[in-house]
């Protein structure tokens, strides 16, 4: 779910004191774009929302979320905007950030 060689390459990337940072604005950016996806649904800007959500995860080590985000990203850009499941990916989302969070600061306390 988490590619955790992604995450520490990112942390040894951007220091140890920006990593925390880094992570924030990464969580607060793709929670707003979940946020619309849950509340509003627009499938006209599914592929522009899906690339940027699939490259900041791919950033920060979310590998089965950008899966899913790379999936709904070609299909929107195929005009098959119906096949992509919306609550996937928001699921995803969720479950890959509670995974990173969890494990992150066991990491962290390691590291």
């Amino acid at each position: 779910m988490i590619n955790w060689d992604r995450v520490n390459e990112l942390r040894d990337e951007v220091g140890s004191d920006d990593f925390d940072e880094v992570v924030e604005i990464f969580l607060e950016e793709v929670e707003e774009v979940i946020a619309r996806l849950r509340e509003k649904p627009d499938p006209l800007r599914f592929e522009e929302d899906l690339h940027f959500l699939k490259g900041g995860a791919l950033n920060l080590g979310f590998k089965a979320f950008s899966d899913i985000c790379q999936t709904g990203e070609t299909d929107a850009a195929n005009g098959q905007s119906q096949n992509i499941n919306i609550a996937a990916v928001i699921a995803s989302y969720e479950n890959s950030k509670s995974c990173f969070l969890t494990n992150a600061q066991k990491i962290k306390n390691v590291a």
